[in-house]
């Protein structure tokens, strides 16, 4: 007997009627009626009802087998109201023995169902998003059984699809939902990658929609899933073992991430039993997904929640070897501006990025995978931009301000007039930026400077040459470990490592060790919550907490590195004794490569990363044992301020360009000097053409980072008179302002300050 031989005929023969009811010809409400009448006859159940969700979040009783009639679209749930509220609220399934006594039921009299105790409600999704709500119910108490609820959301899964097309009911009859406006609209939402792109809409249609929901054949479906899976394991490997250059296609951390998911035996579980009771492979893959979506969607975790964005991404990819497809991505048209409730790092690079101009996204993070690799394309990327999915359509005309975090759709024309002036000055400065590329890094007075990357990606080494930046000064080694599910290996660290220092071309790189912890953490590291992430267990703590974890990396440079030189930065020191410990572990590796006869560097550097204000006043104690330091301004000047720069009631409220913070980043810097120890500066701050003159002025002639600054900063720098600006910082910097920053813009070029330092002098959030 085979294993869909031995399933119970029950959800197979529900499906089977199911299809007769979709083939027959009636009205709206007569097809409803139907169909909650078969599901009750099939399921033993004495009552069985469809809720649809309508605007505002109710939810209308639409149709019921059981209960009074007259309560059909006259009995209106408010959101989280009742048993279906709550089922709603937390999209997934609720089996209640005697409903009545449960502290959710709300009794609506007009319904008629005192009588009734048992409850099954579950939700109706589509697309991780909630259409309505089916349940079930008998008159007698009893407990529920796992294969009741998993019929129903089997049904739940087509009434979703069906509902959706119209082939039961029009979305304007039942769901409220307004017919398609073609007139301008505008959405606020988050600058995740800055710049401007104009362009057509292009909506991203991630998978393909199988129209036949049910099998025809469980077996042959069963057997085409295993196929699909088999196909989908063959193409990550494919990816994997290729041998492609870093820079053409997703990067190897985020594909082995894929490979761990397609070999992951619950998720391929839940697809053989959805096609077991009845369903396509395609239909299995949408339920699971949509099942997943909602439960994960409610994790507080933000990491969480950007690990099922990767997930579905896995899943698209299933469907498209269903349907004999292998990519995502379509042909595009020029100037292509993607529009998208989420999508996957790996789908965004299998675009044509000399034609994709920008991303706007329903969903999104500042942290989230897509977001990284948009960044590191230089592609202007706007996130949480909910509904634009309802307003546009493809070919619409779009902006997207990854500046502001603006969204247009069918933009009027004096909107579009002006981004398209925006746009032309935008084309002009970069002209700029790139006669300046090859020029000499000097001031107006004569003092030299170096300008350095931070990046975090492979792909992003490609905007070194683009920028002319003199080196990296800040690798993030933790990406790598965020989208693993198991702590990667040896010789996949050292691989990433090796293919950064080979395509750095001789610039100089500093790898910063592992910064996880806080708002960045991993699969297999356990998730401690804490009361102030920023504050708790992270980066040099854990590493030296968990002395294996930073062994480890710190292995994996050395080997990676060869005989080439190597520069280690260890983030989050607080005190003088974590510095010596972190750099003792490192000697102690290089030991353990030397006594074994294996290359070691040429040289070996530690770098102490200073964001605290507690090592910055004990910074004299530590700098004759530091071969370098990297001041991370974002973090200093949050801990200095005390100002969650993650916060927007008080991220603006302090200015790093008060007298009190610009003493302090003086003294950390004359410090250094008196040692000779090479000091540089890395973050928002750095990149800001105002923050870097003064920077500059204080003596900081070695900045770090985002691609997209170093021209800006670049062009402010070469025209900067710094001799002057110091003098005149010397005779402010003891005022009791609360900031110099309005001061700055009124002296100008009486304080050494070209115009080009003041294009954009809005406030640092901190």
């Amino acid at each position: 007997m085979t294993a869909i031989e031995a399933f119970a005929p029950g959800p197979r023969r529900l499906l089977t009627r199911l299809r007769a009811l979709m083939a027959a010809r009636e009205d709206a409400q007569e097809r409803l009626d139907h169909l909650v009448r078969l599901i009750a006859q099939e399921t033993g159940a004495d009552v069985c009802s469809i809720y649809l969700a309508r605007r505002g979040g109710s939810l209308e009783l639409c149709a019921t087998h059981g209960l009074k009639q007259e309560a059909v679209h006259n009995t209106r749930l408010q959101p989280g109201e009742g048993l279906v509220g709550l089922v709603a609220r937390q999209a997934r399934p609720l089996a209640v023995s005697d409903a009545p006594a449960h502290p959710a039921f709300s009794y609506r009299p007009e319904t008629g169902e005192e009588p009734f105790k048992s409850f099954i409600g579950v939700p109706i999704l589509r697309g991780g998003r909630l259409v309505g709500v089916l349940t079930s119910q008998t008159a007698t108490s009893r407990d529920v059984g796992d294969d009741e609820i998993e019929t129903l959301q089997t049904v739940a899964m087509i009434l979703a699809e069906i509902v959706a097309s119209g082939d039961i009911i029009s979305a304007e009859e039942l769901a409220g939902l307004d017919v398609r406006p073609t007139k301008a609209e505008r959405f606020q939402g988050g600058a995740f990658s800055p710049g401007l792109a104009m362009g057509v809409a292009v909506v991203h249609e991630p998978h393909v929609t199988s129209l036949q929901l049910i099998a025809d054949d469980p077996e042959s479906e069963e057997a085409r899933l295993e196929t699909a899976i088999a196909n989908l394991r063959r193409s990550v490997d494919q990816m994997l073992d290729s041998g492609r250059v870093p820079f053409g296609g997703p990067t190897r951390d985020v594909i082995e991430a894929y490979r761990m998911f397609a070999h992951d035996r619950g998720w391929l579980n839940q697809l053989r039993d959805a096609v077991r009771q009845g369903l396509t492979a395609e239909a299995a893959v949408e339920r699971v997904r949509n099942e997943h979506r909602a439960r994960l969607m409610q994790a507080r975790d933000a990491n969480f929640r950007e690990r099922l964005h990767d997930l579905e991404d896995l899943a698209n990819r299933l469907l498209r070897h269903l349907d004999g497809e292998s990519s995502t991505a379509r042909p595009l048209p020029e100037n292509a501006i993607l529009i998208a409730r989420s999508i996957g790092p790996a789908e965004l690079l299998d675009y044509d990025r000399t034609r994709l101009k920008g991303v706007a996204l329903e969903e999104g993070s500042q942290s989230s995978h897509a977001v990284i690799v948009a960044k590191a394309l230089g592609i202007p990327l706007v996130g949480t931009v909910e509904g634009a999915l309802d307003r546009v359509e493809e070919g619409d005309p779009v902006i997207v301000d990854g500046e502001f975090g603006l969204l247009h759709i069918r933009p009027s024309e004096d909107v579009t007039e002006t981004y398209r002036e925006r746009t032309e000055a935008l084309t002009k400065r970069r002209a700029i930026f790139e006669q300046l590329r090859e020029a000499p890094s000097v001031t107006a007075d004569g003092k030299a400077f170096e300008l350095h990357l931070n990046i975090g990606l492979l792909i992003e080494l490609t905007r070194l040459a683009e920028t002319g930046a003199a080196g990296i000064g800040l690798f993030r080694t933790e990406f790598q470990f965020m989208v693993s599910d198991t702590l990667p290996r040896l010789d996949e660290q050292a691989e990433l490592y090796r293919a950064v220092v080979n395509a750095s071309n001789g610039h100089p790189v500093v790898f910063r060790t592992l910064d996880l912890g806080g708002d960045k953490v991993t699969n297999y590291a356990p998730s401690t919550r804490e009361p102030n992430p920023a504050l708790g267990w992270r980066a040099i703590r854990m590493g030296l907490d968990r002395p294996g974890l930073l062994r480890y990396q710190l292995r994996s440079l050395i080997h990676a590195a060869g005989e080439k030189p190597l520069k280690v930065l260890f983030p989050m020191i607080a005190a003088p004794w974590e510095f010596r410990a972190a750099k003792e572990m490192l000697l102690k590796e290089v030991e353990y490569f030397r006594r074994r006869g294996r290359t070691v560097p040429e040289k070996v550097e530690a770098g102490l990363m200073l964001e605290t204000p507690g090592m910055a006043w004990a910074i004299e104690q530590i700098l004759p044992e530091v071969d370098f330091v990297s001041v991370g301004a974002n973090d200093l000047m949050q801990y200095f301020y005390a100002a969650d720069r993650q916060n927007a009631r008080v991220s603006d409220r302090y200015d790093v360009l008060a007298p009190a913070a610009l003493q302090l980043l003086k003294s950390i810097r004359d410090a250094c000097a008196r040692h000779t120890v090479p000091i540089s500066i890395c973050g928002e701050l750095a990149g800001r053409p105002l923050e870097a003159c003064v920077l500059m002025a204080l003596g900081y002639d070695r900045m770090s980072m985002a691609a997209g600054s170093i021209g800006p900063v670049k062009r402010a720098l070469t025209a900067l008179d710094a001799g002057k600006l110091g003098t005149w910082l010397a005779s402010h910097m003891a005022g009791d302002l609360p900031s110099l920053r309005g001061s700055l813009l009124d002296a100008g070029s009486a304080a050494g300050l070209a115009v080009e330092a003041v294009d954009n002098p809005g406030a640092l959030r901190v």
